[in-house]
């Protein structure tokens, strides 16, 4: 029997994926349709990206921005929505503000304010997300921490996006703390997220849950998640 062809690899995940959020949707009372799948690329080639686009996967997100900046420019035209969701810095504001419309990793001031001039320079509206650290301020293990701002401090990011030009509060962002189940950890999320939804209604987005815990991410209320090697196969 033949190998299967690169689409046919990319079709036949995409399908278990997408049942798998429907039925994580379902399980939880809600409409699947409330999920929106971003596809992570990140070490990947266009051509993948293009495939993606063929099966209706519009969303894609990358996280270093020397690999995302020439992969948006070689698939242009194909009404793809870009996700930013690596820590990012300042320096390298200008150049993400270029190609994405989504930036899920903003953690500080210094970064809100960078963004902020480069999508007046763009002229364009960039969304925003404040992603939270989930885990303990002082973590045993420095290597567990995933970046983030505190909860704490999520109020005043939220209020500074919401009010710098060039700028939409999209919402919140995390990734589930290494060493801890994911189910309590995007609870917590949801909470902030609710929080937050008290002060800016229109912060609607939860990013949350990768392949390894998509489905306690929509559980918890996830609204998008962010899905590379079960779409695309394990990285090399």
């Amino acid at each position: 029997m033949a190998e299967p062809t690169r689409v046919e690899q990319i079709r036949a995940n995409l399908a278990v994926v997408r049942e798998e959020i429907a039925a994580a949707a379902r399980e939880a009372g809600r409409d699947p349709s409330e999920v929106t799948l971003i596809a992570v690329t990140k070490t990947y080639p266009a051509s993948d990206v293009r495939i993606l686009a063929e099966l209706g996967v519009l969303d894609v997100g990358e996280n270093r921005d020397q690999e995302a900046a020439p992969k948006a420019a070689a698939t242009a035209g194909l009404g793809l929505r870009w996700h930013f969701i690596g820590q990012l810095q300042t320096n390298k504001a200008g150049s993400v503000a270029a190609y994405a419309d989504f930036v899920h990793s903003v953690d500080r001031l210094r970064l809100v304010s960078a963004l902020s001039k480069a999508a007046v320079r763009y002229d364009k509206e960039l969304t925003c997300l404040v992603q939270v650290d989930l885990g303990n301020a002082e973590p045993m293990d420095a290597n567990a921490a995933r970046g983030g701002a505190l909860p704490g401090e999520v109020p005043a990011l939220a209020d500074a996006i919401a009010e710098a030009p060039g700028l939409s509060l999209g919402g919140l962002m995390a990734v589930a703390p290494l060493g801890e189940e994911p189910g309590p950890a995007f609870a917590r999320l949801h909470e902030l997220a609710l929080s937050l939804r008290s002060a800016h209604p229109s912060a609607t987005m939860i990013s949350a849950g990768m392949s390894g815990d998509l489905g306690e991410a929509v559980a918890a209320g996830a609204t998008h998640v962010r899905i590379g090697s079960a779409i695309l196969g394990i990285r090399r």
